[in-house]
């Protein structure tokens, strides 16, 4: 497949309800969509609390930062098509992270701190995305179903009745599914709001960062809700948005001209993409952003104390669309 820019990316993944019907028309059995019928978009590029993983376009993997419990280790990796680094919020041990690959024949691999669980995914089958979050993975299943394993303190793990998702997003102690009629469902702690979403309509793509998510509607718009101290939540005046991601306390947002727009917490520098350009993907962290230009390389700005944003050498980074 070709390479396809942002703008003709979020036209393929624009999920209301209309568009997945035409789609769908050869693949819905009983109103279940079955995925191969679909565009799924795959992360490549997938940024944590101290550590950030790239997917090359040969299907190995690289990664930067620290690597106390391993979640670096990723250099034997081979056949992936999608990454998710866990852990987004700044705590003490936060540097407790972990890696998760998505293999081409739909199972999973997994690396790093597994106090939780998090990483016991090798019995996953049929899995066509995967999200990390604190602590625990999830795997988006073919027949739209969703899989959870690790921590489960707050039902951040409580989706076993989840039916017709086109994709899953993991915040710290919350997890937000994308339903194929472009509606938006959420399970977690609800403290500050960020799992309001019931309301939401014509969503394309999902992000759940720290204590609030993100929604990308199919006109280009974005909504947010949960905890806005630092303006993250400050999104309504956007507009042309092809992708979105959420970190600790910031939000990032891809333009269809491949300019990025970021807003919140920016101690680290971690918004400070205004000079962005050619930019295809972007992925959020703790305190760093990350994204992917049209060339295969990645930039990065924001906290580099463990040398997650030290990814200027890397090229040949997977290219969405291919």
């Amino acid at each position: 497949m070709d390479y396809i820019s942002p703008k003709e990316a979020s036209l393929r993944w624009s999920v209301s309800e209309r568009r997945i019907q035409k789609l769908c028309e050869e693949g819905r059995i009983n109103g279940v969509v079955r995925f191969s019928k679909v565009w799924i978009p795959k992360d490549t590029i997938a940024a944590g609390r101290r550590h950030t993983v790239g997917l090359k376009s040969d299907g190995t993997v690289t990664a930067a930062g620290d690597n106390n419990y391993g979640q670096c280790d990723v250099s034997g990796w081979r056949d992936i098509v999608a990454v998710a680094a866990g852990n987004v919020h700044m705590a003490t041990n936060t540097g407790n992270a972990h890696t998760v690959g998505l293999k081409s024949d739909g199972t999973v691999v997994a690396v790093g701190w597994n106090k939780h669980d998090q990483c016991d995914v090798f019995d996953w089958r049929d899995i066509v995305a995967v999200a990390a979050g604190w602590c625990r993975t999830l795997g988006l299943k073919s027949d739209g179903m969703v899989v959870a394993v690790g921590r489960n303190t707050y039902g951040e793990c409580d989706v076993g009745g989840w039916r017709d998702m086109l994709a899953v997003t993991a915040g710290d102690w919350h997890t937000v599914g994308l339903k194929s009629d472009g509606t938006v469902t959420s399970v977690g702690i609800n403290r500050y709001g960020q799992c309001n979403v019931n309301g939401w309509c014509d969503i394309v793509a999902a992000a759940a960062g720290y204590l609030h998510t993100v929604g990308l509607k199919s006109d280009g718009t974005v909504a947010a809700v949960g905890l806005n101290k630092h303006g993250q939540c400050d999104v309504n005046g956007w507009r042309g948005i092809v992708a979105i991601a959420a970190g600790y306390l910031h939000t990032i947002g891809l333009q269809s001209d491949g300019t990025v727009e970021a807003v919140g917490w920016n101690v680290h520098g971690q918004c400070n993409v205004s000079g962005w350009r050619d930019i295809v993907a972007v992925a959020a962290g703790c305190a760093h952003t990350l994204g992917l230009k049209s060339d295969g390389t990645v930039v990065a700005v924001g906290d580099n104390e463990y040398g997650q944003c030290d990814v200027s050498g890397w090229c040949g980074i997977q290219l969405p669309g291919n």
